[in-house]
């Protein structure tokens, strides 16, 4: 079964769509089109709208309960496909589809989405915060009324339907990962500690090993003992203001000794992965459509130039280097 649907108890009107996942390809996102099929005998003079909606949200899963805590749209697109509008246009093959599936009453829609909305991301809650969750959606609706967008108008649900669905993001190729280096003098020692720390690449898939070069030139008459890496996972929630939330998603301790006067180098493997972290509360996780298993959200890509909204994720891996007698 190809496509995803929507079915409303007044039988009126039905969404189609023949896929639930949308790529953003950073300069360029996968169209989202579908059918809405209208029985006309249903409508007693009303229209049929269709919107999609990318949003944040912070509250109850079910978007149709009155305890909703905070929505705010990101973006929207609204339109009319009944009566429709704008003549004959032209149908995707994905829509040519689903009509030979739906019939006559069906009418096709599509939306084009911009290359700065943010992918779909919820934050996890605790453990026990059932129905609570915080996160970037996207939902097509369709719905009979008789304005686009009338605040004194009540829609009942039953002349409404949904499907939530996913925009996501591939890896890019990859390239050379990123070199840091630092040196530190202790007090009463004129000589000092370098480090540096270098990824073999930028781009690791969910459950990828980190492979951390460490090389260190220990100048000092004090002892390296001990090397910790963590990798920081960080939430940038950008709405009326921007406030970035760093959560700790992995961190080990390896007990090395360099010795005063020498060099060492070495490598390491470090593993974030979601399943070490179940009980943390607000960690960004890839968005999902039912309760299937996801991972840590994936980093998002932009074109750096274009103001985003949302949830923008990325990460970051810290080397620590302890000597003996502190520092």
């Amino acid at each position: 079964n190809m496509s995803s649907r929507a079915r409303l108890l007044s039988k009126s009107i039905a969404l189609y769509l023949g896929r639930r996942d949308f790529v953003d390809h950073v300069d360029s996102v996968d169209l989202v089109d579908g059918i809405v099929k209208v029985d006309p005998s249903g409508l007693n003079g009303r229209k049929v709208f269709i919107y999609l909606a990318c949003a944040f949200r912070y509250g109850s899963d079910d978007l149709d309960v009155i305890s909703l805590s905070f929505r705010r749209d990101i973006w929207l697109k609204r339109i009319q496909i009944y009566p429709p509008t704008n003549g004959n246009p032209t149908k995707t093959p994905m829509q040519e589809s689903l009509l030979k599936k739906v019939g006559e009453q069906g009418c096709p829609f599509s939306f084009q989405m911009p290359t700065n909305l943010p992918c779909s991301v919820s934050c996890q809650p605790r453990p026990n915060d059932r129905g609570k969750a915080c996160g970037v959606d996207f939902e097509v609706k369709a719905y009979l009324a008789n304005d686009a967008d009338n605040p004194d108008e009540v829609i009942d649900k039953k002349d409404t339907c949904r499907l939530m669905i996913r925009k996501i993001q591939y890896a890019p190729a990859n390239k050379a990962g990123p070199k840091a280096e630092l040196s530190k003098q202790f007090m009463m020692s004129d000589k000092p500690i370098h480090v540096q720390a270098c990824l073999e690449k930028e781009v690791y898939y969910h459950g990828d090993p980190i492979t951390v070069n460490v090389k260190i030139n220990n100048e000092t008459t004090k002892t390296v003992k001990k090397i910790k890496i963590t990798v920081d996972q960080l939430a940038n929630v950008v709405l009326y203001s921007s406030d970035t939330y760093t959560k700790e998603v992995c961190a080990e301790e390896f007990e090395e000794t360099v010795g005063a006067c020498s060099t060492y180098e070495k490598n390491f493997q470090v593993t974030p992965l979601l399943a070490n972290n179940k009980e943390k509360r607000g960690i960004a996780v890839d968005g999902r459509l039912k309760d299937e298993d996801t991972n840590l959200a994936s980093t998002t890509l932009s074109q750096g130039d274009k103001e985003m909204q949302g949830i923008i994720v990325s990460y970051k891996v810290k080397v620590t280097v302890a000597a003996s007698g502190g520092g």
